[in-house]
């Protein structure tokens, strides 16, 4: 986004595992944009799918009222992506409690309290870096409160 507003990059990145990154110079990047619309297009597509993300994300966390609805929210975009199982959909978990209170606008505690609540209510369970929703409609009546 920022080199096609021509405005400063305000954001960082910290990855989880090693990786290899490539510059590329934004005179280069905007020449083969210019030249070649099918790649104009994907960057477009790409700009509205972090457009749509960052909006579901400041709703989730300006809108909902309580954390326990902001985490539920949170495990249900999840699971759309997560594996199938008997038991229903399993997420692995990459982040610790902390960031997942980062992102919802919660702290470590709430986020470590509210998923003990959700074990004891059976709406998921825990196993090793795995979290599976077993009661999913009652996490979706969570996340619309």
């Amino acid at each position: 986004m920022a080199t096609l507003s021509g405005k400063p990059y305000e954001v960082t990145a910290e990855t989880l595992h090693a990786c290899q990154v490539a510059f590329v110079r934004r005179d280069n990047f905007l020449r083969v944009v210019s030249r070649h619309p099918d790649v104009y297009l994907g960057v477009v597509r790409q700009l509205t799918t972090l457009y749509d993300a960052a909006y579901d994300q400041l709703r989730m966390v300006g809108l909902a009222l309580s954390a326990p609805g902001k985490l539920a929210k949170l495990l249900l975009d999840w699971s759309i992506t997560g594996e199938p199982t008997a038991q229903g959909s399993g997420i692995k978990f990459s982040l610790t409690h902390e960031e997942i209170g980062e992102f919802i606008g919660s702290s470590r505690e709430t986020v470590t309290r509210t998923l003990g609540d959700f074990k004891n209510q059976h709406l998921v369970s825990l196993q090793g870096s795995t979290l599976t929703i077993s009661n999913r409609a009652a996490l979706e009546t969570l996340a619309s409160v």
